[in-house]
C-alpha cells in the first residue's frame, strides 16, 4: 500500500498536528456565523490554495459550510503547478497523508475516471502539488472520515474536465471541490476590480473564465458547464486578497470561496 506523504506541510500550513488543528479550528470559528445562516449543504465549492496565512480564512468559509455533512467522498480538482502535462492526472497512491492523518483514496471512483481518454495515472503530477494538499486538513477537520478522489488538472479543455467531474457531481454523497486562486500580482485596487468582475461572472454563471483571472479556471469553467444542468446555484461566501491578510498591497493575489447549492434546497 503506497502513501503520498505531505509535501508542503510546514511551508503552506503548520507541520505540527496540534498547531495545524488549532489553526484550522480558529479559521473555521471565525466563519461559523455565516455558514449557520445558509441552512443547506453545498454540492460543490470553489476554494483558494495559497499558504494558510494568506488564504486560510477565505477557504474556511467554504469548509465551515460543509462542517458536519455526511459526504463519504470528496472529488478534488486542482490546477497543476509543478509538472506540465496534457489532460488530467490521478494518483496511483492508496492514501494521502497530512499531519492530521492519512486519507484513503477511492480507487473505484478513480478507475471510473480513468475510462476517460484524457485521464492518466501519475504520482509524479500529484507528488508536490499544493493546490490539492492544502485542502486536506480542512476536509479532515470538517468531515472526519471520507475517501478522496484527487484530480490534478493539466492542459485540457474544460469540456473534458466537465465529463469527469459529472461522474462525481451526480452522486449526492460526493462533494466536489475546485481549487483556485484569483488574479495574481496586481496592485490592491486593480486586483479588487479584476476579481470583482471574475466573481460576478461566476455568480451569474457566464463563462468562460480566463487563466489570467483564476489559475484554476479550467476546473471553474467545467463546473460552470455543469451547474445549470445539475440545478446548482452559486453563493459568494468570502472574498479578500493577500493585501487584506498577510501581504503588502503592491502585489497581491485574490481569493474567493464560492459554494454551489441545489436550487431546491435554497427554495425550501
Amino acid at each position: 500500500m503506497s502513501v503520498r506523504p505531505a509535501a508542503v506541510a510546514a511551508l503552506f500550513y503548520p507541520g505540527d498536528a496540534q498547531e495545524l488543528s488549532s489553526a484550522v479550528d480558529t479559521f473555521l470559528a471565525a466563519a461559523a456565523s455565516q455558514a449557520s445562516a445558509i441552512g443547506a449543504w453545498p454540492r460543490a465549492v470553489i476554494v483558494p490554495h495559497a499558504g494558510y496565512i494568506y488564504s486560510g480564512q477565505t477557504a474556511a468559509y467554504a469548509y465551515q459550510a460543509i462542517r458536519g455533512a455526511s459526504f463519504s467522498r470528496v472529488a478534488l480538482f486542482g490546477p497543476a503547478h509543478r509538472v506540465g502535462f496534457y489532460g488530467m492526472a490521478v494518483p496511483e497512491a492508496d492514501k494521502f497523508e497530512t499531519p492530521l492523518g492519512a486519507i484513503p483514496i477511492n480507487r473505484e471512483g478513480l478507475r471510473e475516471a480513468l475510462n476517460h481518454p484524457d485521464v492518466q495515472s501519475s504520482d509524479l503530477a500529484q507528488a508536490q502539488e499544493h493546490s490539492l494538499e492544502v485542502q486536506l486538513p480542512f476536509l479532515q477537520s470538517v468531515l472526519g472520515h471520507f475517501e478522496l478522489l484527487p484530480v490534478c488538472v493539466g492542459m485540457v479543455d474544460p469540456e473534458a474536465v466537465a465529463e469527469v467531474m459529472s461522474l462525481f457531481l451526480e452522486d449526492p454523497d460526493t462533494l466536489v471541490v475546485i481549487s483556485s486562486d484569483l488574479s495574481h500580482f496586481h496592485d490592491y485596487e486593480s486586483a479588487r476590480a479584476i476579481d470583482h468582475a471574475t466573481v460576478n461572472s461566476i455568480l451569474s454563471m457566464h463563462g468562460p473564465i480566463g487563466h489570467e483571472q483564476a489559475c484554476g479556471a479550467t476546473g471553474i469553467n467545467a463546473l460552470l458547464l455543469l451547474a445549470e444542468k445539475q440545478g446548482l446555484v452559486p453563493r459568494l461566501l468570502d472574498y479578500r486578497n493577500s493585501g487584506d491578510t498577510a501581504g503588502d498591497k503592491l502585489r497581491v493575489v485574490g481569493y474567493a470561496s464560492i459554494a454551489w447549492f441545489d436550487q431546491e434546497c435554497l427554495n425550501e
